[in-house]
C-alpha cells in the first residue's frame, strides 16, 4: 500500500510539472487572422500574439478567418470547432465587426442594437459553458482619416460590444480605443508602415496591418489583458510598453523639446583632433541641450586622416560604423573596423588613424 502511494505521488508530481499549456482561443476576422509567407507583409494582431507570450504556460490557436462576421463565423460552423476542443481555464478572445457593418451583405450583416450583440452573446455562453473565460474585444481602429481627422468606422459596434461587456460582466479590451490613440501618435503618414500602404505591391489598405502593426496591436491586446489578469506576468516574453496616453499634465516640456536634427545641417569640416593628420568632419549632436548628461559625436576622418595620441581626461566610446581603421591603446595597436566599440577610460593614452580607401566613420559618446 505504501509502494502504491508513493508510486501515484510521483505520479502526480511528473503530471503537473509538464502540465499542459492553457489555450488561447481566437474569434475574428482578417484583423486578426494568420496568412503564409506568401502574402508578406500582410500579417494579423493574432498571429503575432504568441510572441509575447511563454508557449510552456500559454498556447495560441488562432480561428479568425478573413471577410467573417460574429454571424457568418458561427453559420460556418467555426464557433462549432472550437467548442469541440475548449477546455476548463482556457481563454476565448472575441473580436468582430469589421464586416458585421457590411450593409450590402445579407449573410454577414448584423444590426449593431440587435443581432450583433446577440451573436456575440452566443461566444460568451459558449465560453462560459466549457468553464473558459470569454474576453470581448471592440473592433480595431482603421487607418481612414477625412480632412486631417481620424474617422470611426466602428462607433456602434464599438458601443455594443461594450454595453454587452457591462451587461452580462465579461472581461472587456477596448482596442478600439487604445488602436484609436496609437494612430493619432503616429499620425496619417507615421502610421502608413504599419498598414498594408506597399506599393510594390500596389496596396493602399487601411485595414490590415503590416508585421510591424500586427506585432504593435498584439502589444495593445496583452497590456490591457494584464490589466484584467495581472496572475499573466510571469508568461511574458516581451516587454508590453505600449501605452502611448500620457496622464494629466504629463507630455514633454516644451522648453526641452524633444526633435530630429539632420547631420548635413550640423558638419563641420576640421583637421585631425589632438594633432592628427588630414581632414575630418564633425558632427555635434545636441551641442546646445546643455542639460544633456552625456555629449553625442560622429566624426568621419577621410583617406590619410587620424586622431593624435593624447591622455584621456573622460571615460569615453567610440563606436566604429564603418571603415577600418589602426587604434593604439596604452601602447598597444588593434586593427579596428565596422562593427567594433572602443572604450577608453581616464588616465589613458591613445590615438585612432583611417586605413584604406574607405573613409572610417566614428560615433563618440561621453559625459559631460
Amino acid at each position: 500500500m505504501l509502494r502504491s502511494s508513493l508510486l501515484l505521488c510521483l505520479f502526480l508530481l511528473a503530471t503537473s510539472a509538464h502540465a499542459a499549456p492553457h489555450r488561447i482561443f481566437i474569434a475574428g476576422d482578417s484583423t486578426a487572422a494568420e496568412y503564409g509567407p506568401e502574402r508578406a507583409p500582410l500579417t494579423g494582431w493574432g498571429q503575432a500574439l504568441p510572441s509575447y507570450l511563454d508557449p510552456a504556460q500559454w498556447e495560441v490557436r488562432n480561428h479568425a478567418k478573413a471577410g467573417r462576421s460574429a454571424r457568418s463565423f458561427i453559420e460556418e460552423k467555426r464557433l462549432d470547432a472550437i467548442a469541440a476542443d475548449i477546455q476548463p481555464g482556457d481563454v476565448l478572445l472575441i473580436q468582430f465587426g469589421h464586416n458585421d457593418a457590411k450593409f450590402e451583405d445579407p449573410t454577414r450583416y448584423d444590426d449593431p442594437d440587435t443581432a450583433y450583440p446577440q451573436y456575440l452573446m452566443r461566444y460568451v455562453q459558449l465560453a462560459r459553458d466549457k468553464r473558459a473565460t470569454p474576453v470581448l474585444i471592440t473592433p480595431v481602429a482603421r487607418l481612414l482619416y477625412d480632412f486631417g481627422s481620424l474617422l470611426d468606422t466602428h462607433g456602434l459596434y464599438t458601443q455594443a460590444v461594450k454595453q454587452l461587456a457591462a451587461r452580462e460582466q465579461v472581461p472587456l479590451i477596448d482596442l478600439n480605443a487604445s488602436s484609436t490613440r496609437w494612430i493619432r501618435e503616429l499620425g496619417e503618414q507615421g502610421a502608413k508602415p504599419y498598414f498594408m500602404f506597399v506599393p510594390e505591391q500596389n496596396k493602399a489598405d487601411g485595414t490590415h496591418f503590416s508585421a510591424a502593426g500586427a506585432n504593435a496591436v498584439a502589444c495593445l491586446v496583452v497590456r490591457d489583458w494584464l490589466v484584467l489578469k495581472p496572475e499573466l506576468k510571469p508568461a511574458l516574453k516581451r516587454d508590453i510598453d505600449c501605452d502611448v496616453s500620457q496622464p494629466a499634465g504629463q507630455g514633454s516640456d516644451p522648453a526641452k523639446p524633444s526633435r530630429v536634427v539632420h547631420e548635413r545641417d550640423i558638419a563641420i569640416s576640421q583637421p585631425g583632433p589632438h594633432g592628427g593628420a588630414g581632414p575630418t568632419t564633425a558632427y555635434p549632436f545636441f551641442a546646445e541641450d546643455k542639460d544633456l548628461p552625456f555629449v553625442l559625436r560622429k566624426r568621419v576622418l577621410h583617406k590619410g586622416a587620424g586622431i593624435g595620441l593624447h591622455p584621456q581626461h573622460k571615460d569615453e566610446i567610440y563606436y566604429i560604423v564603418s571603415g577600418q581603421g589602426s587604434y593604439v591603446l596604452d601602447g598597444k595597436q588593434y586593427d579596428v573596423a565596422a562593427g567594433d566599440a572602443l572604450l577608453t577610460r581616464v588616465g589613458s593614452l591613445h590615438a585612432l588613424q583611417q586605413r584604406g580607401e574607405q573613409d572610417l566613420v566614428v560615433l563618440l559618446a561621453y559625459p559631460r
